[in-house]
């Protein structure tokens, strides 16, 4: 006669209230709130979709009421699936389906009457998403080796600083994308001195190069660029690359192949770095590094040059980020021009679990809420502007306030190497 041990695990009354049915009692709730109340609230005229930047050639169109009450009951249907407990692989699904109706829901309440230009939007919202992205892979590049990075604000913001000084005083382009380069590595380079060399509180230094650029950027633009802004801060703008064929490509074609080079370079360095961190030499020592360095030190893998080439790499990330803002997005450097998108950047590095794809798709959510309080401001919504101004940073708590706590850093991240 066989006997079974029990442990203290198998004693224990099972959970209820796991994070998927916390989940899906959420999704329900707001379901129900763009069921009945945006489905009110809406008018009862057609919400349009458009592929063109008119009303002309609605890709889809929907009662606003309609389309509120119908999405919305898509969300609370989503969310009752989580709640009552289904596949464990099935999470990922439902919670993206019910996200998409509560957002489909609030838009045909929002263009009821009125219409919503898909590719506009889309173009916008990678866009603005483009310098997230960068920042953000700057951020896995080195978090990945064992080092924090709050900096990412000071290097985007010097990088548009480079770019804007250079581009203006060589009349090329590239050479203030060169510039932007070398304002976002000085910031790199000191933070890696003084973190991986002098074993600086990584966090305390971040903050301080943060305030070290604002301060720097500021000062020599109230010095130069404001007193003589034709020979300082008046860059060329960078036009954007056609690829023909591919260009005419409904919806997908004018986003993704009219663009800027700049928008083509980030994506590529995303598979790069997707690619090198998982499947080349490079990657593996960077993965253990900042994972057990001791080990990797021990098997001939030298964790501070590791250290320092990530970071320092992470900068060069960091000031094409820069100098998309100068000479693709504004034309002229401003104070605080980056206006925190460093620690958007930040947050999503984290909301996409420390990995370039995941980075990619949470910059890319956030650009989006961006894109959308602009767009819902021009047509007079009767959201007040300020929430919807808002929205972004809503967006940014709620993703990493609800994911933060799953999601693992690297186990070396923000220690510091001594050799023994």
């Amino acid at each position: 006669m066989s006997t079974t041990l029990l442990t203290v695990d198998d004693l224990a009354p099972a959970k209820f209230w796991t994070r998927q049915r916390r989940s899906g009692a959420v999704l329900a709730g707001v379901g129900l709130v763009a069921a009945v109340v945006f489905a009110l609230l809406a008018e009862s005229a057609p919400a349009r979709f458009t592929l063109s930047e008119d009303a002309e050639g609605a890709a889809l169109s929907i009662d606003g009421k309609v389309g509120a009450a119908l999405f919305g009951v898509i969300t609370v249907v989503a969310g009752g699936a989580l709640l009552a407990g289904v596949a464990r692989r099935w999470f990922n699904v439902l919670l993206a389906a019910g996200v998409l109706g509560f957002v489909l829901s609030f838009l045909c309440w929002q263009v009821a009457g009125s219409f919503m230009p898909l590719v506009g939007t889309a173009s916008g919202s990678l866009d603005l998403a483009v310098p997230l992205i960068l920042g953000a892979l700057c951020g896995v590049l080195c978090e990945r080796t064992g080092v924090v990075n709050i900096g990412i604000e000071g290097q985007l913001l010097m990088g548009a600083f480079g770019a804007a000084l250079v581009g203006t005083m060589t009349a090329s382009v590239w050479l203030g994308v060169v510039g932007a380069i070398a304002g976002s590595v000085l910031i790199a380079a000191l933070l890696a001195v003084l973190a991986i060399r002098f074993l600086v509180d990584q966090v305390v230094i971040g903050t301080v190069l943060n305030l070290l650029a604002l301060g720097v950027t500021g000062f020599l633009y109230e010095r130069l660029m404001q007193t003589d802004a034709a020979s300082f801060n008046t860059p060329p703008h960078m036009e954007n690359l056609r690829i023909p064929v591919l260009a005419d490509i409904p919806l997908v074609g004018p986003v993704l192949f009219d663009t800027s080079p700049l928008v083509y370079l980030a994506l590529i360095l995303v598979a790069v770095i997707h690619f090198g961190l998982g499947r080349t030499r490079w990657g593996l020592r960077t993965r253990a590094v900042g994972e057990h360095p001791t080990a990797a030190d021990t098997v001939g893998i030298r964790v501070r040059g590791t250290r320092y080439l990530n970071v320092l790499l992470g900068g060069v990330v960091a000031g094409l980020g820069g100098a998309f803002f100068t000479l693709v997005s504004t034309g002229a450097f401003g104070k605080n021009m980056t206006a925190g998108a460093g620690f958007i950047a930040l947050a999503a590095l984290i909301f996409g679990g420390f990995r370039p794809v995941g980075a990619l798709f949470a910059a890319l959510f956030f650009g989006f809420a961006n894109t959308l309080a602009i767009y819902l401001s021009a047509i007079g919504s009767p959201v007040p502007s300020q929430f919807l101004n808002m929205l972004p940073y809503i967006a940014t708590i709620v993703a990493v306030a609800g994911l933060v706590g799953r999601v693992r850093a690297p186990a070396a991240d923000g220690k510091p190497y001594v050799t023994s």
